[in-house]
């Protein structure tokens, strides 16, 4: 007579694990949630959190404002990350929690003037220029131009989609007309590059939500393509497989901040800066805001308000009296 064999159930960070990418979140999403989870459960002893309640989860979050002095946006990123733990994973609802909040920061976002872009910018070459142009032009985010893929490329119209961005949303934003023809060339050069990946067995390219198991192919096709992908191969942490990925976010970063202590720009800025300056200037040229903000893909008009406050034209596009003596 055969023993069946008794499989354990997984633990609890693979149970996190497997329902974040049921659920598709994505790959930083699921790092850093597992981060917290850890944390959450370190500094209650090791404890199973299905024995904890709100005094447990409002005693982490009290301490993360008080002792370790965290923003609020952190508070609220380490909340998520134990409601999802609980909500998804143990089914256990959470009501009811009075933690001490962190303060919330009411800083104006740091902007460039349209001199300090054209200094950054131009003080590259190549496809490091080319990124900041098309950055700065659709106001994009540095996740959403590494992750751009040849199919979110519109020519005809002049137009980027970015997929999947903030809240799990598509929108579309400007391709400006002076960046096509050096568009053009670097996207010639990288299908030079892509068509020697598939002669030599790594052409492949990470598809979202599975789509490869249900268009095998998909992942060897052009249109699949990252724009911008990085120079070495890398193991997929997810698939194991050996692929050129996208251009990492960091190394975009560290460009930029590069860039702009070369120039001595003296303001604390970075990649986001240029998001932060292509609603400025759309309003300083006079555009609707309601158009600024669905360029930008804010769900709020107040969230693209904000830029009324930083714009060149002084708060909220007043003129100062003193001028008009």
């Amino acid at each position: 007579m055969t023993m069946k064999t008794i499989s354990k159930p997984p633990k609890l960070l693979d149970q996190c694990r497997n329902k974040m990418r049921l659920l598709r979140k994505g790959l930083s999403t699921e790092r850093t949630y597992l981060s917290w989870i850890k944390r959450y459960i370190h500094f209650h002893g090791l404890k199973h959190p299905i024995e904890m309640d709100e005094s447990h989860v409002e005693e982490f979050l009290t301490d993360l404002a008080v002792v370790r002095n965290v923003t609020a946006s952190t508070q609220n990123q380490a909340l998520s990350a134990i409601i999802f733990l609980y909500k998804q994973v143990l089914e256990k609802e959470l009501t009811g929690i009075n933690a001490l909040r962190a303060g919330r920061s009411n800083y104006l976002p740091v902007v460039l003037t349209r001199d300090e872009v054209s200094k950054i910018i131009y003080s590259l070459r190549g496809t490091n220029q080319l990124m900041l142009r098309l950055m700065y032009g659709g106001g994009l985010r540095r996740c959403e131009l590494v992750r751009l893929r040849i199919q979110d490329i519109d020519f005809d119209s002049n137009q980027l989609i970015i997929r999947r961005s903030k809240g799990d949303k598509d929108r579309v934003t400007l391709l400006g007309e002076s960046v096509i023809s050096d568009l053009e060339n670097h996207l010639a050069h990288r299908k030079i590059i892509f068509e020697d990946d598939l002669a030599n067995g790594v052409g492949s390219v990470h598809l979202p939500f599975a789509l490869d198991k249900k268009y095998p192919n998909a992942a060897y096709e052009w249109r699949w393509q990252y724009v911008f992908t990085s120079i070495r191969f890398s193991k997929d942490p997810r698939s194991g497989m050996t692929r050129r990925h996208h251009i990492h976010a960091q190394s975009l970063q560290n460009l930029v901040k590069s860039a702009i202590r070369r120039v001595k720009i003296n303001k604390h800025a970075g990649c986001h800066s240029f998001r932060h300056s292509f609603p400025t200037h759309l309003l300083e040229d006079g555009y609707d805001i309601r158009t600024v903000q669905e360029l930008m893909g804010h769900k709020d008009v107040r969230t693209t308000m904000i830029y009324t406050h930083v714009m060149n034209k002084g708060p909220l596009a007043v003129k100062c009296p003193v001028d008009t003596l």
